[in-house]
């Protein structure tokens, strides 16, 4: 059975609205003339014998109920017409979306029409965000699959080579192709973590600690792979008792360090940490090449890399700053990435000093023991 239309429905309602008024009128006064006649006798007019209507007074009737009928139906028109443009559009939209249109947008809507306008907008803005995603998905799918298959291709050849004889099994060769394993798990358990921010499940094992010798830990360990890349480390600890993650925050310290030593200029890279009442902040800087202008903002998006970083060939995932901003925000935090006074770029995190470890606890089965 076909539904009938909404702007049928109104303009039905409008002139039955109309007629249902007339009629009311016309009852009304009526029995109150009625009442008159019969109860108060005394303040009924002289020259009125009956309460029968005229001729005249019929027509009138008549006359006033067709018209305010055909008034209401004209009002009711011109409303549904103004309030169901819009609406058909969200409506069409929405089918041409289903049927794999991400593009398809609403339009129309009278300002004067508050809710009618707003659902336009809402619809449109929910519309540009699913776009959004489904092209960062598919850049996802196409990076994901660049970034798999140099190692994955490497791995199959040399393995290739080993079956046919092509290759001796040497120490030399195992250990290329077990650094090929462990860049592939490294790739994995980083979209591991991308995976769990984006669905708000990344919970941190918050404990109190002391944020200087976690970095000192760090740089220790490090500090021989700046060296060799021709980079100097600088420490600059603020002595300070926090709440923190110390595994998630060894690991962001980690992939700053590794960006450093990738993408700066020889020089010095400077770690510093400051801590108070109320803030935690850990910054890293270099001494160059600096971000591209209007590229700081883009900097933690995962699989981005700036012109300076690309045309250095220095290899990396391109997940590195994105899994800083995700720890950062676990933490309850951001990251931040501006240019450093010594010319080069400054990534700052930063988080409340305080934390309420309790609520960050990993449910066993979303966040297993790292």
């Amino acid at each position: 059975m076909k539904t009938p239309s909404l702007s049928r429905q109104m303009v039905r309602a409008m002139a039955s609205l109309a007629l249902l008024i007339n009629l009311s009128v016309v009852i009304t006064s009526y029995s109150f003339y009625y009442l008159v006649f019969n109860y108060f006798p005394e303040w009924s007019p002289d020259e009125v014998d009956s309460l029968a209507p005229t001729a005249p007074e019929l027509v009138w009737m008549a006359v006033t109920a067709v018209l305010a009928v055909v008034a209401a139906t004209a009002a009711a028109t011109r409303l549904a017409r103004k309030m169901l443009i819009p609406v058909t559009s969200v409506a069409e939209s929405l089918h041409k979306i289903a049927d794999g249109d991400l593009s398809a947008r609403a339009s129309g809507g009278d300002p004067a029409f508050g809710e009618v306008t707003r659902l336009v907008k809402d619809f449109n803005t929910m519309a540009d965000q699913l776009e959004r995603v489904t092209q960062e998905q598919a850049q996802w799918s196409a990076a994901i699959a660049h970034e798999l298959r140099t190692p994955v291709t490497i791995l199959k050849g040399r393995l290739q080579g080993l079956a046919d004889g092509v290759f001796e099994p040497t120490p030399s060769l195992f250990l290329k192709l077990l650094a090929q394993v462990e860049g592939l798990n490294h790739l994995i358990e980083d979209l591991r973590l991308l995976g769990l921010s984006d669905i708000g499940h990344l919970h941190m094992q918050i404990t109190q600690a002391d944020l200087a010798q976690e970095v000192r830990k760090v740089a220790e360990v490090f500090e021989p792979t700046l060296q060799g890349s021709g980079h100097r480390l600088a420490l600059q600890l603020g002595e300070g008792v926090a709440f923190f993650d110390p595994v998630r925050i060894r690991q962001a310290l980690l992939a700053l360090l590794h960006n450093a030593s990738q993408y700066a200029v020889a020089g010095t890279v400077r770690v510093s940490v400051m801590v108070s009442s109320a803030t935690c902040v850990l910054r890293v800087e270099d001494e160059g090449p600096g971000i591209p202008a209007g590229s700081a903002e883009r900097m933690f998006d995962a699989f981005w890399r700036g012109e300076a970083s690309r045309s250095r060939h220095s290899g990396g995932s391109g997940l590195g700053l994105a899994v800083v901003a995700a720890i950062a925000r676990a933490h309850g935090g951001h990251a931040l990435c501006v240019p450093s006074a010594h010319g080069g770029t400054a990534i700052e995190l930063s988080w409340p000093s305080r934390l309420h470890h309790s609520s960050m606890n990993p449910p066993p089965d979303l966040d297993p023991a790292r």
